[in-house]
């Protein structure tokens, strides 16, 4: 593992500066600030509400920030046209939580998207490139299945064919293990590693699974409320006194300090 550290010199794909966000004035992300080398794994984990989906949309321009820089590429994302995101977005594959396959499109036809709405390569490349990454993700033989005739996991190995149908230089993967059983969980995270290896790819991954996160990762950031707890290599997250941290890692739940006054309070308001 660590493979990111075997290059001291490595580019910083992404570079994030006190990121602040919010959603009708209340604020989700406070202050955030980290990196992604080139060639690693950055694992972010946080509960429920800690707000790892709205940092997602941020990196990928989905949504503007209040304050803070964000560069992808070396490019600040913040101030970018939309021609310019685009542009950037080619250099970047999503595999979006729930797979997000079409219904109406077989598996061939979903991972085929990309290339057809961004390229103008002829109908063998791209069915040449489609069987290359469905053999990848160990898909080869289903090509004319619809979604709804694949199982969870072979829904996931899908979108994330999709996802690298275009050689990106930065993969973003969205709870891969959401919904699977251990042993598919497990296949996944063999995947992941693999995809860093093959193509040299950043990687960066949203879980819950702190199992997969400890196999897979150069590096982890746990966010609470909104706030950068932690950014560190395996060991240290695993040695971090914090209690945020320590109740992830050893599935504690979180002390509730809310007393009867406070929350008789919480009731008369609303």
């Amino acid at each position: 593992m660590n493979h990111a550290a075997e290059n001291e010199a490595v580019e910083n794909v992404i570079q994030v500066e006190e990121l602040r966000a919010s959603y009708r004035l209340r604020p989700i992300l406070k202050g955030i600030s980290f990196d992604v080398r080139q060639g690693e794994i950055m694992v972010v984990m946080g509960s429920s509400g800690s707000g790892k989906t709205t940092l997602l949309r941020n990196l990928l321009g989905l949504m503007q920030p209040d304050s803070g820089s964000i560069k992808l590429f070396g490019k600040e994302i913040t101030q970018a046209s939309p021609t310019e995101m685009r542009e950037l977005r080619k250099r970047m594959g999503v595999s979006f939580q729930g797979g997000a396959l079409f219904g109406s499109m077989s598996l061939a036809e979903n991972v085929q998207l990309p290339l057809r709405e961004h390229t103008q390569l002829d109908e063998e490349t791209i069915r040449i490139m489609t069987r290359l990454k469905l053999e990848f993700v160990e898909l080869s033989g289903y090509e004319d299945l619809m979604p709804s005739e694949l199982s969870g996991g072979m829904v996931k190995r899908g979108a994330l064919a999709r996802a690298i149908i275009m050689d990106p230089e930065l993969l973003f993967f969205d709870e891969p293990s959401s919904g699977l059983d251990p042993v598919v969980s497990a296949e996944l995270d063999q995947l992941t590693l693999d995809l860093r290896q093959a193509m040299d790819m950043s990687i960066i991954v949203v879980t819950h699974d702190m199992a997969s996160a400890l196999k897979i990762a150069d590096r982890i950031m746990v966010i609470d409320k909104g706030e950068l707890v932690i950014s560190g290599t395996v060991d240290e997250v695993q040695n971090c006194p914090d209690e945020r941290v320590q109740n992830l890692l050893y599935r504690r739940p979180r002390k509730s300090s809310l007393d009867a006054e406070e929350y008789l309070r919480r009731l008369t308001q609303a």
